[in-house]
């Protein structure tokens, strides 16, 4: 299996950066080809604009999805914009590993979402959700949070995860065709023994270990 990681994170001694290393670790020992994005480490730009392409086709007005269209038909993604898309391309299984922020992905991530999952090599003329261009591939997010597991139930102060969530496995994932696999969820291991988070990261290369006899969850619609 390939195996495509991103880490949105800027500290890499972190407990999501210890369930990064952990899920590289675990895949390679497997047997399994792994590659990963380190956003922060790679100082990657989350700005979606004109620096996207290496030249535009309308100088005078700006329209990403055109602009990314144009840029499919005569490879024009600067190179590292081109070397995300083509990781993405290459994975059977991606991973998202990152903090709840805001209740959504941090910056970097949404960012890297903006700038990598262009139309026409990700999405468009009709390829999308069940149709999606990555239909068969398998995605599943990593995170992280400050509060407890009460605070993230239905009717918690927080509201459910799995509501919270939706946006992005519905809106981003599924969008683009990825079957989704149930989140990793961690609640505020900073409120852990290290023990206890030794535990969780053992516990989660385990699952990762049987990672393909998994079967999708059912996301819902908005």
């Amino acid at each position: 299996m390939k195996v495509l990681i991103v880490l949105a994170h800027p500290e890499l001694k972190s407990f999501n950066g210890a369930m990064f290393q952990t899920a590289i670790d675990t895949f390679k020992d497997s047997g399994h080809d792994v590659q990963y994005s380190d956003l922060h480490t790679m100082r990657f730009d989350p700005v979606s604009d004109r620096r996207n392409f290496m030249s535009v086709k309308d100088p005078d007005y700006f329209k990403q999805q055109l602009e990314e269209m144009y840029a499919t038909e005569v490879g024009g993604f600067i190179p590292e914009i081109e070397a995300e898309i083509q990781k993405l391309e290459w994975c059977d299984l991606m991973i998202w590993q990152f903090p709840l922020w805001w209740f959504s992905v941090p910056a970097i991530l949404k960012g890297w979402v903006d700038r990598v999952f262009v139309m026409g090599r990700v999405y468009g003329n009709g390829h999308i959700y069940e149709t999606g261009r990555f239909r068969g591939k398998q995605a599943m997010l990593s995170l992280t949070t400050g509060s407890t597991e009460e605070d993230y139930l239905a009717g918690g102060f927080n509201g459910d995860i799995h509501a919270i969530l939706r946006p992005i496995q519905r809106g981003m994932l599924q969008f683009a065709g990825f079957d989704v696999l149930a989140p990793q969820i961690v609640y505020a291991p900073v409120r852990q023994t290290d023990a206890v988070r030794q535990r969780i990261l053992n516990a989660f290369s385990q699952r990762l270990r049987t990672i393909e006899r998994e079967l999708p969850i059912a996301v819902g619609q908005y």
